[in-house]
C-alpha cells in the first residue's frame, strides 16, 4: 500500500509567521512537499509563484474567495442573488491556481443568510448552488481544474454554513452531474455531524478528491486528546487505495514544529 501523502495548510500551520511566502518556506523546511490554503489573494501571485518554486513546494488547493467577511460571507456557492460575485470570484480562484499549478479549487458554498430560516431558503440556496457548481465545472474542466464541494458542521464551527453533512454534498453533487466536480471530506467536520466514519468514508468514497484532518473536538493535532483514532483512519484510507492529499487543517497546540510528532513518526514507519 502506498504510504499516504500530507500538505501543510498554510493558513492554519506555520501562523507564527506572518506572510504566506514565509508559510512555504517553513513547511518545507519542516519536510512537507505540498502546502494548501484558504485565501491567499492578498499575497501577489508572483510573490507566491517565486516562493512556491524557492521552497521546492506544491501547491494542491486553494478555496474560493469568501466574498465580504465583515457582513458574514464564508463563500458564495449557494447564495442567491450573488451568482456574478460568486463566477468574479471564480475567476480569481482559477487566476492564481493556474499561476501556481494548483489543480483543486474549493468552491464554498456559505451562509444561509442572516434572521432567515434554513427550512425556508433551503430549496432556493440549492438550486442556487447547483447553478453556480454547474458553471464552475464548465470553466474548470478546460483549465484540468477539480472543483470540490466541503461540508462545514453547523453544531460547533458554523451555525449557519448551508452544506454540512456528506449526505447533503453528495446528493447535489448527483444532481450536478459533473465528474470534475468532488466531494472534500474534512474529518473533523464529517465527525461532529454524523460520526459513522468507517462507512461513510467506503460510501463516499468514490467522490472523494481531498481529505483535510484534525483532531475532534478541540481542532488541534490528530494525536492530541480526542474522538478520532488516526492511525486507524491512515489504515483505512491506505487500505482502500486513497492517492490524494490530506491537508493537515488544524490549530497546533503551541508551535507547529512542535506539533509535528505525528507526522514524523508517519513518515518514519514508511
Amino acid at each position: 500500500m502506498a504510504p499516504l501523502k500530507f500538505c501543510a495548510n498554510i493558513s492554519w500551520l506555520f501562523c507564527e509567521l506572518p506572510s504566506f511566502t514565509q508559510r512555504l518556506h517553513a513547511a518545507a523546511a519542516a519536510g512537507f512537499r505540498a502546502v494548501e490554503a484558504a485565501w491567499p489573494y492578498d499575497t501577489e501571485v508572483s510573490e507566491l509563484q517565486e516562493a512556491k518554486e524557492q521552497a521546492g513546494v506544491e501547491v494542491v488547493l486553494l478555496n474560493t474567495p469568501p466574498g465580504d467577511t465583515k457582513n458574514g460571507d464564508l463563500g458564495l456557492g449557494a447564495v442567491p442573488g450573488r451568482q456574478q460575485e460568486f463566477r468574479d470570484g471564480l475567476d480569481l480562484a482559477v487566476k492564481y491556481a493556474k499561476a501556481l499549478n494548483c489543480s483543486r479549487i474549493h468552491l464554498m458554498a456559505g451562509r444561509v443568510p442572516a434572521g432567515a430560516d434554513r427550512t425556508v431558503v433551503e430549496k432556493d440556496m440549492e438550486a442556487t448552488f447547483i447553478e453556480n457548481l454547474r458553471y464552475a465545472a464548465d470553466v474548470l474542466v478546460k483549465e484540468g481544474i477539480v472543483g470540490l464541494v466541503e461540508p462545514i458542521n453547523t453544531r460547533i464551527t458554523d451555525p449557519r454554513y448551508f452544506l454540512n453533512t456528506p449526505h447533503q454534498a453528495a446528493e447535489i453533487l448527483q444532481k450536478v452531474g459533473h465528474s470534475n466536480l468532488k466531494l472534500q471530506m474534512d474529518l473533523f467536520h464529517w465527525q461532529i455531524m454524523d460520526g459513522n466514519l468507517t462507512q461513510n468514508i467506503k460510501t463516499y468514497f468514490p467522490l472523494i478528491g481531498h481529505v483535510q484532518i484534525a483532531q475532534v473536538p478541540q481542532r488541534n493535532e490528530p494525536d492530541s486528546p480526542g474522538e478520532l483514532n488516526f492511525s486507524y483512519i491512515f489504515s483505512l484510507l491506505e487500505g482502500l487505495g486513497y492517492q490524494g492529499f490530506i491537508g493537515c487543517e488544524y490549530k497546533p497546540i503551541n508551535t507547529t514544529e512542535e506539533g509535528l510528532g505525528w507526522l514524523r513518526r508517519y513518515w518514519n514507519l514508511h
